[in-house]
């Protein structure tokens, strides 16, 4: 009977009905789906073409780097991440904060104590800014040992320059927000070294204060513009990075690549590269969080401001004792004032200062030499600055002030005409 059916026209059909159902039916889902995901891509295209944020990140997908970098170019990634710590923490921060002289220290000591998990917030972002600090400290290092400043690369040394200086304006508005001791005198010294400006210099210090003393309007000016500053310190890193992007990353042996032998996708390499210099600095960075957390802070900072007892030793924090002990140095609080401001403003000519074709460290002999003086002579100003305003200090402190701009002034020039360079390799 089986065989007889099989016999039977149209039973093969009726058979295969089933199959040819399924088929219908996949064939349907697959015809939606392809519908479906030409109309996501028509509205991601649409997307696109006004606000070409898809390409970006393909671009940087695709984007070659020099295939010889070695982990010190991870220093610019770390302070990336280290910019958005300060942002997420600073923001948390700032919904339990009180402006206010009155209730400032006692808001921030609420924070530590009756906060959910508020100290390991607070923590986050006080040691997080010295730990920007130093990897932005050591990117300047990187870059000034393998030329990164030179041609065509000026604008991008620029830019990240003036991302160092909003950079000290935001730390030291935050400084002033706990609103300890050392926080208010702090504060008070410095606002004040702007009396020294000719003929405007009064104006700038009243404007500073809003009124006639470091008070109550002064916090909320230094809390308002601490919450600005960082946004304006990313709009400053995407134009970093544009510059960055445009002209491609220099390499530790500072010569021109070729698009193709020379250069490797960043992604996946230098990101996997990225996430293990991660790991490091997070390792660091919870070492001081856990263990250490006021190892760079000042202990005068944990008791309330008074304006009617001065502190016996006011200092900055760690990141700009190289600066104020060139305030130091010189005798004239106008000299003072503007030799701190040079010190920091030279470095905008470093480009022109330094005029050898020759980009890395490694194949100046001389040069070499001159920059490690140059960072031992840095440490020494970061020493003294922390020093009472006392002999032996005193006399260290004008002489390393006095090599720090002979290092740029003078011997840089000097290196750049006369240095004899090692021969340069033709590829990577």
């Amino acid at each position: 009977m089986n065989d007889e059916m099989k016999d039977l026209p149209g039973t093969s059909q009726i058979d295969a009905a089933p199959a040819l159902k399924q088929n219908y039916l996949a064939e349907s889902n697959n015809g939606a789906q392809i519908l479906e995901r030409k109309k996501c891509n028509g509205v991601l295209e649409w997307i696109d073409h006004r606000l070409p944020f898809l390409s970006f990140l393909e671009h940087l997908q695709h984007y070659r780097t020099p295939k010889n970098l070695s982990y010190l170019w991870n220093l610019g990634s770390i302070a990336g991440i280290a910019l958005v710590i300060q942002i997420v923490t600073g923001i948390i921060l700032a919904m339990h904060y009180t402006p206010h002289v009155d209730y400032a220290f006692e808001s921030v000591e609420k924070i530590m104590r009756n906060v959910n998990y508020g100290w390991l917030i607070r923590y986050m972002h006080a040691v997080g800014a010295s730990m920007f600090f130093v990897a932005v400290y050591l990117h300047m290092a990187r870059s000034f040992y393998y030329g990164s400043y030179k041609y065509p690369r000026e604008l991008l040394w620029h830019i990240g320059i003036v991302i160092f200086i909003v950079m000290m304006a935001t730390a030291f508005m935050g400084y002033v927000l706990p609103w300890g001791q050392m926080s208010y005198w702090g504060a008070t010294v410095i606002t004040n070294l702007f009396s020294a400006i000719p003929v405007v210099g009064e104006s700038i210090v009243t404007w500073l204060w809003g009124g006639f003393s470091v008070d109550n309007p002064t916090l909320n000016r230094f809390f308002s513009l601490h919450y600005l500053l960082p946004f304006i310190i990313v709009a400053l890193v995407m134009l970093h990075l544009v510059a960055l992007h445009t002209h491609g990353s220099n390499n530790p042996k500072g010569i021109d690549v070729r698009l193709e032998k020379d250069t490797i996708p960043f992604h996946p390499y230098y990101t996997v590269k990225d996430m293990f210099g991660f790991g490091i600095y997070f390792l660091i960075f919870a070492f001081f969080i856990f263990y250490e957390p006021n190892y760079l802070g000042h202990p005068d900072n944990y008791t309330p401001a008074n304006p009617l007892v001065t502190p016996a030793h006011i200092v900055p924090e760690w990141y700009f004792l190289p600066f104020y002990a060139i305030l130091r140095a010189v005798p004239s609080k106008l000299g003072g004032v503007l030799l701190m401001f040079a010190s920091i403003f030279i470095l905008f000519f470093l480009p022109w200062l330094d005029r050898s074709p020759v980009r890395s460290g490694n194949y100046r002999p001389i040069f070499k030499i001159a920059f490690w003086f140059f960072v031992a002579d840095c440490l020494v100003l970061g020493y003294v600055g922390g020093k009472p305003a006392e002999e032996p200090f005193i006399t260290i402190s004008r002489l390393a002030a006095c090599y720090y701009f002979f290092h740029f002034l003078i011997l840089l020039p000097l290196i750049a005409k006369y240095e004899k360079p090692l021969p340069l390799p033709t590829e990577l």
